[in-house]
């Protein structure tokens, strides 16, 4: 038996006064009211409406149940308006992971321009040059910067970023500009440690160039990298994002760019093992055109 819809049923019944009122009411036929009451009161072993050739009475313990079941019936409908509100309408914390940098620079605009849209939604950002577990850190979102693996996670593709080579122009006037990969083997270099061997570089040709490269110091953010950089110590191998702001305002110089490699993807992942959230699908809708025109401008 279906005791929700039997309840519904004896409800229907006893404000109409009438077995076949409560069909019209309920838009079921007269037999599938008379079952559902009659399995509700076997079940309860109780007879719950009197039965007359003129008119139902409800008995006492009828009386009684039905308003037990009618606060049931208004606590269940509450919650589902409720529930049908929090999905509608995003709101909770929002944990989401990206790159330094990029979450600096990308992510963090997008983010306050979600928050004032949406002002029932917190939100929580972890910024690392790591691969987060999202599982793991329980976490809604991530920036995804590389191939991604087979996973349980849903990807939407952003655009890409390339490994870019620079050096300040006071550097490249003193030592000269490298004008192939394998000339690097001749200058201090500054390797940015978490995406890549710091002592190999691997370039474009005809066929993939690796580098032994002799760091005059590794570090482990983009932003130390790029500040020994811009201050002459050598030449710096970054993501393009990350040296941008050098770049435009001319504090680095770009070098050895015929032999970049292949872009390097870039997307927005979210856990498949959860239902979507309205905080996660709006947040996706507002950030992915956001992100792709910032990445199109690196």
């Amino acid at each position: 038996m279906d005791r929700l819809t039997a309840i519904r049923v004896f409800i229907a019944v006893a404000d109409e006064g009438s077995l076949s009122a409560a069909g019209r009411r309920l838009g079921m036929p007269l037999t599938t009211v008379s079952r559902h009451l009659s399995a509700l009161e076997e079940d309860l072993d109780v007879r719950l409406i009197t039965r007359t050739t003129r008119r139902l009475k409800l008995t006492q313990p009828g009386a009684t149940y039905l308003e037990s079941c009618r606060r049931v019936l208004a606590d269940l409908d509450a919650a589902e308006r409720r529930l049908a509100g929090e999905q509608a309408e995003p709101q909770g914390m929002l944990s989401l992971t990206a790159p330094i940098l990029f979450g600096r620079w990308h992510v963090q605009p997008v983010v306050s321009a979600y928050l004032a849209a949406y002002p029932r939604v917190s939100a929580r950002m972890f910024l690392a040059d790591r691969v987060v577990d999202l599982v793991e850190e329980g976490l809604d979102l991530g920036i995804r910067i590389g191939h991604l693996p087979d996973s349980s996670m849903r990807a939407t593709a952003l655009g890409s970023v390339r490994y870019v080579s620079c050096a300040s122009p006071a550097y490249l006037d003193a030592a000269g500009v490298p004008e192939e990969p394998k000339a690097l083997v001749g200058h201090p270099c500054i390797s940015f440690s978490t995406f890549a061997r710091p002592d190999r570089w691997v370039y474009e040709g005809r066929k993939p160039i690796s580098v032994q490269v002799s760091p005059r110091l590794i570090v482990n953010t983009a932003e130390a990298a790029i500040d020994a950089a811009k201050a002459g110590l050598g030449v710096v191998r970054v993501l393009s994002y990350q040296a941008q702001d050098s770049l435009k305002d001319g504090s680095l110089r770009l070098i050895l760019e015929p032999f970049e490699p292949e872009p390097i993807p870039v997307s927005l992942v979210h856990r498949e093992d959860r239902l979507p959230q309205a905080k996660v699908q709006s947040f996706v809708e507002l950030a992915v055109p956001r992100l792709r025109k910032a990445l199109r401008q690196t």
